[in-house]
């Protein structure tokens, strides 16, 4: 791994928060593989697909989301993971606004 690789691993985690809080579509469809899924506090695993649907009519709106801290950065060959903490505040399926 060089260190480009793991600056641009970063990049996308990055581009995915911040596309998450702007609302856009695009990139969120071009950066997240189709298999991606998001898995909640109540245990429930959400499909790519149905997350950015919701996202763009409101059902889940991110307000803001402030990193916190990026580590454990792995790349093997064409595959990548890292542990990223951000504080997000959101309004999830018609709940109050939290962080």
């Amino acid at each position: 791994m060089t260190r480009s690789d793991e600056e641009a691993v970063v990049e996308i985690y990055r581009a995915e928060n911040r596309a998450m809080v702007e609302r856009d579509q695009a990139t969120l469809e071009r950066i997240l593989a189709e298999t991606m899924t998001l898995t909640h506090m109540t245990g429930y695993i959400q499909p790519r697909q149905e997350w950015i649907a919701q996202i763009m009519d409101g059902k889940m709106k991110y307000y803001s989301s402030t990193e916190e801290r990026v580590f454990d950065v792995v790349v093997e060959g064409d595959q990548a993971s890292l542990v990223g903490q951000n504080r997000v505040k959101a309004s999830v399926w018609g709940g109050g606004v939290s962080t």
